[in-house]
């Protein structure tokens, strides 16, 4: 598990209009972190929100999957991985980022 750099500031980049979001490398990946919660991660190069029943059937729809960190083992974890398209388009991007931050915030 990884990230590069240039990724992690493509995503941050991406979320900056939306809020202060800051990235805390762990794990050998990275937390994605806005107001003190994290709502995402980044694993070689993927970016994942966290999701539970409130938003995870539009990460299914979208084709996503659950990150799993350990390949070789079935555990997954509840985040999954950002659609291409929603991670190129700032605007949509926000709202399932703040979906996301919600999820976070109400797991505390």
């Amino acid at each position: 598990m990884g990230v590069s750099d240039e990724f992690a500031e493509f995503v941050i980049d991406q979320l900056s209009g939306w809020g202060d979001v800051s990235v805390r490398r762990m794990f050998g990946g990275a937390g994605l972190y806005c107001e003190g919660a994290m709502f995402g991660l980044i694993a070689d190069d993927v970016a994942y929100l966290k999701a539970d029943d409130s938003n995870r059937e539009a990460f299914l729809q979208a084709g996503s999957s659950a990150f799993q960190p350990f390949p070789d083992k079935k555990m997954t974890m509840p985040y999954y991985d950002i659609p291409v398209d929603v991670l190129e388009n700032r605007d949509e991007l926000a709202g399932w980022a703040e979906r996301s931050l919600a999820v976070a915030k109400s797991k505390k």
